[in-house]
């Protein structure tokens, strides 16, 4: 079921509609909003289209090292999982 949500983000209020909780949808507004306004702190510029690309840019950072962190461990945890494998074919062959 489609719903809109308002949220504010760096001062401005948008109107969101979409499947996702409403809840959830303000939880992000609230991240993206957090995230302005700390690159505005630590830059100190002004130019609001400018602070919005920027924390798009940070938060695209985010997203690609958990995603690549994401596949390492997959990695891993797939290894782990060959072993264990591997020791219980062990341990069933020896108990036939």
């Amino acid at each position: 079921m489609s719903q809109n949500v308002k949220v504010e983000i760096y001062g401005q209020a948008y109107t969101i509609g979409g499947e996702l909780p409403a809840e959830y949808m303000r939880e992000l507004a609230l991240y993206v909003d957090g995230k302005m306004r700390t690159v505005a702190e630590q830059t100190s510029m002004v130019d609001t289209q400018k602070i919005a690309v920027l924390a798009a840019l940070a938060i695209a950072d985010e997203l690609k090292s958990l995603r690549n962190d994401g596949g390492r461990y997959k990695d891993q945890l797939k290894e782990q999982a060959e072993r264990c494998l591997t020791l219980v074919e062990r341990a069933l062959k020896r108990t036939e």
